[in-house]
């Protein structure tokens, strides 16, 4: 099978699982287990946590000691299981401790996945700027038939969603194994205690563009799964009101938010002709004016039909905002990063972004539901509006702190 197939497929499946309960799971945990903001908040933040501490000491076992393929299989057997027990459970620490398992297993392979593909690309002689935007656009149709397929079947507040997305990764891990086998970077000459711990990507934050780069990837993280979080039970919350019953928006809240990954799925295929005419400094600010637009347009959305354009209009704004700093920084660190490093780099930036940014955003977001809800009724005009003005204000810090390369060069002239 030619490699690129086989690529797309494990981008597919990786992201297909996620898809299954990703954008649900806050809905089926607040309409049907009773669960708060908070508590929806504290569960997703698990992901953050895992994200801290799993990439970067994975990725330094799949850089020298494990073949990525194969430890990328077994943290799949590990969220088949996890996955299977969290349909049982009821209560907030019990959810909270079996999506951390599940998160700890998960997050990991998101690196590893690119690890994974740029090996692939690189062995192949194949153009990784060019050869990946189009197999992680598959990791997005992945996505979007996971949510398609849990909202046609009316599983969006039921527990069914996570024994399909438990299926899934044993599925993919038996497919994994199928790989070309990942070459770790053993050498015979000897290491430093630096380098046997996998801690070399740190060195990168010795260049203060780097640096900044990787404090910026933390603050817009804390926004990447803000919506993938709270956007389903916001479009839920309108069934409640009469006068929006039989609407589509209500009926199948998971397929109009699909519409994010289809306008993700589009923007992908942007990003090399982006990337190499802008560079990711215009790319990332880009993305942070288009993160405020996204929260903007949740603010002021309905079911009505003028309501329900500021939605449409929301959904195709997001694969700008998620796509144009989440791929394009991959893209970013594998062309900066020596390859003895991959992994580890990718992990770094994995942790960063949906590490101590994911942590802290669904901490804040959680409170942030809270404090807008009254008596059982959520303000979200106003919840979107405060994520809007962090990632506005972000956009103005951005465009003072991180270097222009344009105005660099003109200064060594």
């Amino acid at each position: 099978m030619n490699i690129m197939i086989r690529l797309k497929t494990l981008s597919f499946l990786q992201f297909f699982i996620w898809g299954c309960w990703l954008i649900t799971l806050g809905s089926y945990m607040i309409k049907t287990l009773d669960f708060s903001g908070s508590d929806v908040g504290w569960v997703y933040s698990s992901l953050g946590i895992a994200s801290v501490f799993m990439p970067a000491p994975l990725g330094m076992l799949a850089d020298k000691y494990i073949p990525a393929n194969r430890l990328f299989a077994f943290c799949h057997i590990i969220c088949a299981i996890s996955l299977y027990y969290a349909a049982s459970a009821t209560t907030v620490n019990e959810m909270f401790w079996i999506m951390l398992i599940n998160s700890l297993a998960f997050m990991p392979t998101l690196s590893l996945s690119n690890s994974i593909s740029y090996y692939c690309l690189d062995k192949y002689k194949l153009d990784s700027v060019a050869k990946f935007p189009p197999i992680r656009a598959c990791g997005t149709i992945g996505f979007i038939l996971a949510m398609w397929t849990i909202s046609l079947l009316h599983l969006e507040l039921s527990n069914q969603q996570l024994y399909i997305a438990a299926a899934s990764s044993l599925l993919l891990a038996l497919y994994a194994l199928t790989l070309p086998t990942v070459e770790t970077s053993k050498s015979s000459t000897k290491m430093s205690l630096v380098s046997k711990l996998g801690l070399d990507a740190f060195a990168l934050f010795n260049s203060s563009k780097m640096a900044i780069f990787f404090l910026f990837a933390m603050l817009l993280g804390a926004v990447l799964q803000i919506t993938n979080t709270f956007g389903n039970p916001f479009l839920h919350d309108f069934s409640e009101n009469p006068v929006y019953k039989g609407s589509l928006v209500v009926e199948y809240p998971a397929i109009l938010l699909s519409l994010s990954q289809i306008s993700e799925f589009a923007f992908i295929l942007t990003i090399p002709f982006f990337l190499k005419r802008f560079g990711i400094r215009i790319i990332m600010l880009i993305s942070m004016l288009a993160w405020t637009l996204r929260f903007g347009l949740f603010a002021f959305g309905d079911p009505s039909p003028v309501g329900c354009v500021l939605l449409m209009l929301s959904m195709i704004i997001y694969g700008c905002a998620f796509d144009f700093f989440n791929i394009s920084g991959s893209v970013f660190i594998e062309k900066e990063v020596p390859p003895k490093i991959r992994a580890s780099a990718q992990g770094l930036f994995m942790t960063m972004v949906n590490g101590f940014g994911l942590y802290f955003g669904m901490l804040f977001s959680g409170e942030v539901v809270d404090y807008f809800t009254i008596e059982g009724v959520k303000n979200w005009h106003s919840i979107w509006l405060v994520f809007a003005g962090y990632s506005l204000a972000l956009a103005i810090l951005f465009y003072f702190i991180y270097p222009d390369k344009n105005k660099e060069s003109k200064k060594a002239s």
